[in-house]
């Protein structure tokens, strides 16, 4: 069973997000046969490359919201990421900046076999540690860190070689009926928006494998088949 999971690295919602996602298929009965993807969903084009600003002054420069305002909302998500065992989660005090660099890594690094690697390690630098994850040095660190080519990392990214990729799995997102992110599919079925606790995606991952995987029963000496839709007991010879 395949999960599509699109996120932007700078939204602490995804980041939790994908926290919650990772705990329900841990508890899920059948989560060895589970596969999550990540996907891009980049939504700060609109900041200049090669800049960065605060948490503080982005909020009150894309959204109008500042002061007690901005320091009561992020500080919530930061608690309960805590109260969710993600500490240090650093919201309010980051740095935020043009991500299409980076989700272009996040491409190649999946191009290579390291998808979910490569996600949490971008999520774990930036909201566990802090530190920045925009610029070509930083990434090209984070391509150490991962065992990537350094070299192959280098030009894949000087030549923007995954920056079609990118777009259009944001716009395969919009077209499923996302409008922000994070934004779940489940097994081509369940469209989830935003970040859902555990218990709820667990209950959904529950309910599309029931919908694809009829049990097949034995009660005594009869093979009883079971579908979503109620059971039938074979004729007899």
């Amino acid at each position: 069973m395949k999960v599509d999971m699109w996120s932007e690295i700078t939204c602490p919602w995804c980041g939790l997000g994908n926290h919650r996602l990772e705990r329900a298929v841990e508890r899920f009965e059948h989560g060895d046969h589970v596969q999550v993807i990540h996907l891009s969903f980049p939504l700060s084009s609109n900041f200049p490359e090669g800049r960065v600003f605060s948490v503080r002054e982005a909020l009150l420069r894309q959204h109008g919201v500042g002061g007690s305002r901005a320091e009561a909302s992020t500080r919530r998500i930061e608690t309960m990421a805590g109260n969710e065992g993600l500490a240090p989660y650093r919201v309010l005090d980051n740095k935020v900046g043009n991500t299409d660099l980076a989700h272009e890594f996040l491409a190649h690094a999946s191009a290579e076999g390291k998808n979910r690697e490569a996600w949490d390690a971008v999520f774990r630098t930036y909201f566990g540690q802090g530190e920045p994850v925009f610029s070509l040095d930083d990434l090209l660190r984070l391509a150490g860190e991962l065992g990537l080519d350094r070299e192959e990392t280098r030009q894949a990214l000087d030549r923007r070689r995954y920056r079609q990729q990118v777009q259009d799995d944001a716009r395969r997102a919009q077209r499923l009926g996302a409008r922000g992110a994070p934004f779940i599919i489940i097994d081509g079925r369940y469209g989830v928006p935003g970040a859902q606790d555990s218990d709820t995606l667990l209950e959904l991952l529950r309910k599309a494998w029931d919908e694809t995987h009829p049990v097949t029963l034995a009660t005594g000496g009869d093979l009883q088949v079971c579908g979503p839709d109620g059971c039938a007991v074979p004729e007899r010879d």
